[in-house]
């Protein structure tokens, strides 16, 4: 959420969610240590997902069940209504079709916005997208994510760091034994590790069978991975299976074909788009950071929508760091504000001054270029 000089580049929305999370459930560094060079400091969070290129960022671990909470109770604080278990059966500019145990409901709107990161409703309501998921490629991978309990996490880290042989004799052994193999990362508490993998490619997330492939290997792989770590790892000695993810974790279906994109040709100009309404850090720091116009997120052919998510109109490149978490938050915040702006006054998403739009992103808190 920094970019690599230790500015938070990311706010807003960003920033008044992890405020409120409650500080047992944010792990990350200090403030005084981003975009700090040290290299004992940028050491020690790189194996806590907090440093890259030898720079400390601000990129902390979050509780999951803390983060569901916060945003259910952020969001009825807001007054919007609810509807869990239920799908999106057929998108429309217009509102979208559910179907749930409740039976078949419409929901209407005067500006629809698809977050369903595979670009649910607007493919349905006709829109164009790009899907050029190829084989081998990890930013279009799948699985599902679990957790094991019972860890000692700073024991596992130092032999890791410390042990520099051993430890690749340990993942050899577990390439050889398990085929597909991932190594932990470190979650908020020092006694839960995540699994983020091992990752499967060459599967649809548009394909049922598919998916149903990967949740039947990825809860395979759970209980292989915890059985091996338990009689090889420092500190997975009382190691258990404790939460496989509740949805499985999709990296890329749909991109939207919108107004404007974005391009890794355009990552080295560092100048602002003219109708700006985000900044996300940029992949490494040979690049500054990336501005977001709102014509990623309008698409070229349909009115009375807006995308925001990872499926926003973006070149493969761009794709994959405009997926992650903060930059979900980015986009959705700007299309919340565009959306609002639109239903206000009665027109299209499309004919909302960009403008308008960051003055009012600037109240919320974001971070924007003058």
């Amino acid at each position: 959420m920094t970019d690599w000089e230790g500015n938070h580049v990311i706010q807003g929305f960003a920033r008044e969610f992890i405020d409120r999370m409650p500080p047992a459930g944010v792990a990350g560094p200090p403030v005084t240590d981003w975009g700090s060079h040290d290299p004992d400091k940028a050491a020690y969070w790189r194996l806590r997902t907090s440093a890259f290129h030898g720079i400390v960022t601000w990129a902390p671990t979050l509780d999951p069940e803390r983060m569901k909470l916060n945003a259910q109770e952020m969001m009825i604080e807001a007054g919007v209504r609810l509807v869990f278990h239920a799908w999106a059966e057929e998108g429309r500019v217009n509102g979208v079709i559910f179907e749930s145990k409740h039976g078949r409901q419409a929901v209407m709107a005067d500006v629809v916005v698809d977050t369903t990161g595979d670009g649910d409703v607007f493919a349905r309501a006709g829109g164009s997208f790009e899907d050029d998921i190829e084989q081998g490629d990890v930013h279009h991978s799948m699985n599902t994510s679990f957790l094991i309990g019972g860890v000692d996490m700073p024991r596992w880290l130092a032999f890791r760091a410390e042990q520099l042989e051993q430890f690749n004799q340990f993942t050899a052994l577990g390439r050889e034994r398990l085929g597909f193999f991932q190594t932990p990362y470190v979650t908020w508490r020092d006694d839960i590790a995540v699994f983020m993998g091992p990752r499967q490619s060459g599967l649809s997330a548009l394909d049922v069978d598919d998916m149903t492939e990967v949740e039947i290997r990825s809860h395979r792989m759970m209980a292989m991975h915890c059985e091996f770590f338990r009689a090889n790892a420092p500190g997975f000695e009382n190691a258990y299976m404790m939460l496989s993810a509740p949805q499985l974790g999709v990296r890329h279906t749909r991109r939207l074909v919108g107004t404007d994109r974005i391009e890794r040709r355009n990552w080295g100009r560092g100048e602002p788009s003219p109708d700006e309404i985000g900044v996300s850090p940029s992949v490494s720091p040979k690049f500054p950071i990336v501005s977001v116009p709102y014509g990623a997120l309008v698409p070229r052919e349909l009115d009375g929508l807006l995308a925001a998510g990872r499926h926003i109109s973006c070149d493969a490149n761009s794709h994959g760091f405009m997926r992650e978490i903060p930059q979900c938050w980015l986009t959705g915040q700007a299309a919340g504000v565009a959306a609002a702006l639109a239903a206000d006054r009665g027109i299209a998403p499309r004919a909302v001054d960009p403008v308008d739009i960051r003055r009012v992103l600037r109240q919320q808190g974001a971070y924007l270029h003058d």
